[in-house]
């Protein structure tokens, strides 16, 4: 039996597995005055949200039937590094007014989405940095069919080093949502191949992994004939495009009916302000431009925003090459690629990749062999860098509740203040805070781990609503008791 931690009307909830019943019980809310380094509620209590340990492993269970036992706002997701089945809490934080992300992100496990055409190695690559066998990585077009979605471990040194100093009953570490969809295909955004149900799916997202096969390999099929990256990269970009003129002809069609009123409230004024910034959007898109190129002001970000527009996504380019090529690191394609995104995509990163190589190293579970085999082999394995190079470009940072209990990395937007901080450990946080005493864990580090030099040298401070969490911060907050 796992049981809720605090007070409150409980709600018990029976999971049949294939052995064992257990029972959840969510507790209601409970009174909370002061977060304790583990970032729980009551002192001494696991970290938790609506009453539930965030994460919760539940054993001999069939998923779909724990899956059915939960409330709406718990799922069930496979987890690179933690036991699967795993809960995990989808949490909302505030969005950056200066931002074209998509409003609705969920930053502390922001998604991110393949995209590439049929058979680039999208699904091969989905399993080695997600440690899952979801996706149908085979040999023909559209192997993949319905989205797979899994969650990775962000590396972090810091979080290393933190778990190694207090050596924490519990370690959460931060992670990243990716999924895996279909391949893409000329004509996508005219409902060729699984065109447009591929084209929603991206955009439910918050930035994409666009993968482009840069390996010749006869037995495995492209679906336009040859390798020819420079090729798939405009058929990509095209699609996206195209996609992307079709919303926003829609909106703009939408606008003018409602601007056709006249009139000089504020709400018209709104609304012709939206229709200007719109036509310039679909000015750009025509002239063959990403939405995320262009320069953009607070009101313009406001307006863009609700299109969901594909072409506004940040973009990693993930150059797949093969094991040889990048072992040695030389392919004889990957000039022309980067002289393409040089050209089309100026500023967007580029990551050389051997997804077969990254494939070989996830199958090795012990992380000292993997080592070894990048040794032996001469070269390193690029899944950190793909990463961290997300969170970048998700402009994310992160913030440490540390204790004997939990050490746990919270991801936040960069440029967030203290009380919204506080409402990613817990949405009443963010109503009641009070104050923060905080720290950076350099300051920490530098002081060769020893919290009581750090306090003798006036380096522990308090801080207040306007404080802005700075990456890297070890925070403890102080939080007034939650209103019924």
């Amino acid at each position: 039996m796992y049981t809720g931690v605090g007070k409150g009307r409980q709600r018990e909830a029976n999971v049949w597995g294939t052995k064992d019943i257990w029972t959840i019980k969510c507790a209601g809310d409970r009174d909370r005055d002061v977060a304790p380094p583990g970032g729980g509620g009551a002192a001494g209590a696991p970290a938790s949200l609506g009453g539930l340990p965030i994460h919760l492993q539940i054993l001999n269970t069939l998923e779909e039937e724990a899956q059915a036992a939960l409330t709406p706002t718990l799922r069930l997701l496979p987890i690179c590094g933690f036991p699967s089945p795993t809960i995990l809490h989808d949490v909302v934080l505030p969005r950056r007014s200066l931002s074209l992300l998509p409003p609705w992100s969920r930053l502390a496990n922001s998604p991110v989405q393949q995209v590439g055409l049929a058979n680039v190695g999208k699904s091969t690559l989905f399993q080695a940095i997600t440690r899952c066998t979801l996706g149908n990585p085979a040999n023909f077009p559209y192997a993949t069919i319905d989205p797979e979605e899994s969650r990775v471990i962000v590396p972090d040194d810091r979080y290393d080093w933190l778990c190694e100093k207090y050596n924490p009953k519990s370690r959460v570490p931060a992670n990243l949502t990716v999924t895996d969809i279909a391949g893409l295909t000329r004509g996508s955004s005219t409902g060729a191949g699984l065109g447009n149900a591929f084209l929603s799916h991206i955009r439910a997202v918050d930035a994409i992994f666009q993968v482009v096969r840069c390996f010749d390999d006869a037995e495995i099929i492209h679906i336009e004939g040859d390798v020819n990256p420079t090729r798939d990269l405009d058929i990509i970009s095209e699609e996206l495009r195209i996609k992307d003129i079709e919303f926003t002809e829609k909106a703009l069609e939408n606008l003018i009916k409602q601007t056709r009123r006249g009139g000089q409230s504020l709400e018209m004024k709104k609304l012709k302000e939206e229709q200007a910034c719109v036509e310039k959007v679909l000015e750009m898109l025509k002239e063959g431009k990403d939405v995320r190129k262009g320069t953009w002001g607070p009101k313009e970000i406001e307006a863009i925003n609700p299109l969901f527009l594909l072409t506004a996504k940040p973009v990693i380019y993930l150059v797949n090459l093969s094991e040889k090529d990048y072992v040695r690191k030389k392919n004889k394609h990957l000039p022309a690629v980067a002289e393409w995104i040089k050209t089309n995509s100026p500023g967007d990163p580029i990551i050389p990749v051997s997804i077969a190589y990254e494939s070989r190293l996830s199958l090795i579970d012990d992380p000292k062999e993997v080592k070894e085999e990048e040794k032996t082999s001469g070269a390193d394995s690029a899944l950190p860098k793909i990463i961290t190079t997300m969170r970048k470009a998700l402009d994310l940072g992160s913030f440490f509740t540390t204790g004997t209990d939990e050490v746990r990395q919270w991801t936040i937007r960069n440029g967030t203040k203290a009380p919204q901080a506080a409402g990613v450990i817990h949405g009443d946080f963010e109503k009641t805070f009070i104050q923060c005493i905080v720290y950076n864990y350099q300051t920490l580090r530098d002081e060769g781990g020893d919290e009581g030099e750090v306090r003798s040298k006036g380096k522990i401070m308090t801080k207040g609503k306007d404080y802005i969490v700075q990456d890297g911060d070890i925070i403890l907050i102080k939080a007034g008791a939650a209103k019924s």
